[in-house]
C-alpha cells in the first residue's frame, strides 16, 4: 500500500468556507503529493470548477463528482440520511463504500458525518459505538480526549472501546508507544467518580492496556495520560472550554499591547512565545479528528476549516489509510472477544 496512491473524497460543500477553502486546501494536498495522492472533490460541479479555475491548477491527481444537494449545520443528520441521498457527504461516502475512495474528509456537519459514516460504512467487528477523539497539546506532548460528542450517554463498556481505539491511534498516528490511558473523573483516587467511572475503571484496569487510573480535568493539558477517555457530554464540554482559550489568550494580549508602547514592546518580547503557544492550540496543524469505529476512514474538520487545515486533514486521511488502523483495532479486539 506504501506504493500505492491513496484516494480522499473530499465533501467540498460541507463547512461554513465551502466550497472556497476546500477546493483551495485539495488543491495544495494535491500539489504537495502528486505521487501519493488522489484527491476527489465531491460536491455541485459547476461551483466547484469555478473555484478550481480560479486557483489556476490542472492537476492529473484532482478531480470532480458532481452532487447537488448539500447537507447544512442546521439539518437533523437522521433526516438528512433519509431525504438527501444526492447530497455531498452521502455521495463522497458511496465512494468509499464501493471502493473508489478510500477515506473521506468533512467540515460539514459533525453529527451527521457520524450518523452517514456509521450507516455507510459499518461498524467495526466489536465496537459498539463510534467515536470521536480530539488532540490536546500538553506540557510533555500531546493528549486526546475521547470521546468528545460522539455518545452522550455512554456505558462501561464503550469507554473500554473507546480506550482500545484511542491507544491504537496514538501509537500508530502520533508514534507513541505503550500510551497511557487515563479516565476522566473527579478525583484520582479510584473510589472518586460515579457509576459509569466505577464500572470502566474495572474494565479499563483489567484490559492489559497502559491504564494509569483516574485523571482530573487538569491532567488533560499536563499531559499525565496520551488518551483521556470519558463520555461524550463531558468530553465535549472540555472541547468547547479549550476551543476558548486560544481566542482567550489572542483577547489578552491585544488588550495588554493597547495600553502603552512600553506594553507593546513587552508583548513584542513575548510574541515567539505566544506565536507557538498558538500554534499548539491551532485545529489547523492537526487536520481535523478521526472518527474512530467505522469500518472505514472518516476525518471530521472544524465549520471554519481553512484551506491548511483542509489540506492536513487529507494528509491525516491518507496517513490513517496507510497505517491500517482499523484493521490494528479489529486485531485488538479480537482479545476481548474470544
Amino acid at each position: 500500500m506504501q506504493s500505492e496512491k491513496i484516494r480522499v473524497a473530499v465533501d467540498a460543500m460541507g463547512g461554513d468556507n465551502a466550497p472556497d477553502s476546500q477546493v483551495r486546501g485539495a488543491v495544495l494536498a494535491a500539489e504537495e503529493r502528486p505521487g501519493s495522492l488522489e484527491v476527489i472533490l465531491v460536491g455541485r460541479k459547476a461551483l466547484i470548477e469555478k473555484h478550481l479555475a480560479k486557483s489556476g491548477a490542472e492537476l492529473s491527481n484532482l478531480s470532480v463528482v458532481n452532487a447537488d444537494d448539500v447537507v447544512t449545520m442546521e439539518d437533523t443528520p437522521s433526516e438528512a440520511f433519509k431525504t438527501k441521498p444526492e447530497s455531498s457527504l452521502n455521495i463522497a461516502l458511496n465512494l468509499q463504500k464501493d471502493k473508489k475512495a478510500d477515506a473521506l474528509i468533512s467540515a460539514g456537519n459533525t453529527g451527521a458525518v457520524l450518523t452517514f459514516s456509521t450507516l455507510k460504512l459499518g461498524r467495526i467487528e466489536g465496537i459498539s459505538r463510534p467515536t470521536i477523539g480530539s488532540i490536546f497539546p500538553s506540557w510533555k506532548d500531546i493528549t486526546m480526549v475521547i470521546d468528545v460528542g460522539a455518545t452522550v450517554d455512554c456505558r462501561p463498556n464503550n469507554l473500554l472501546e473507546y480506550a482500545v481505539m484511542g491507544s491504537v491511534y496514538m501509537n500508530y498516528i502520533h508514534n507513541i508507544d505503550n500510551p497511557r490511558i487515563g479516565l476522566l473523573s473527579i478525583g484520582e483516587e479510584k473510589s472518586k467518580g460515579n457509576e459509569l467511572t466505577f464500572e470502566a475503571y474495572k474494565l479499563l484496569e483489567n484490559s492489559g492496556l497502559n491504564f494509569i487510573g483516574n485523571v482530573e480535568g487538569r491532567d488533560i493539558l499536563k499531559g499525565t495520560a496520551n488518551v483521556v477517555v470519558c463520555d461524550g457530554f463531558v468530553g465535549n464540554v472540555v472541547l468547547k472550554l479549550a476551543e476558548s482559550v486560544l481566542d482567550l489568550l489572542k483577547n489578552k494580549f491585544r488588550q495588554f499591547s493597547e495600553k502603552s508602547l512600553w506594553h507593546k514592546f513587552r508583548v513584542a518580547l513575548a510574541y515567539p512565545t505566544l506565536k507557538k503557544i498558538v500554534q499548539d492550540f491551532n485545529y489547523e496543524e492537526f487536520g481535523g479528528v478521526p472518527l474512530l469505529g467505522v469500518n472505514g476512514v472518516s476525518i471530521i474538520g472544524h465549520g471554519k476549516s481553512t484551506p491548511l487545515a483542509i489540506k492536513n486533514m487529507i494528509f491525516k486521511a491518507e496517513e490513517t489509510v496507510r497505517k491500517q488502523v482499523n484493521s490494528k483495532i479489529k486485531k485488538i479486539l479480537e482479545t476481548y472477544n474470544k
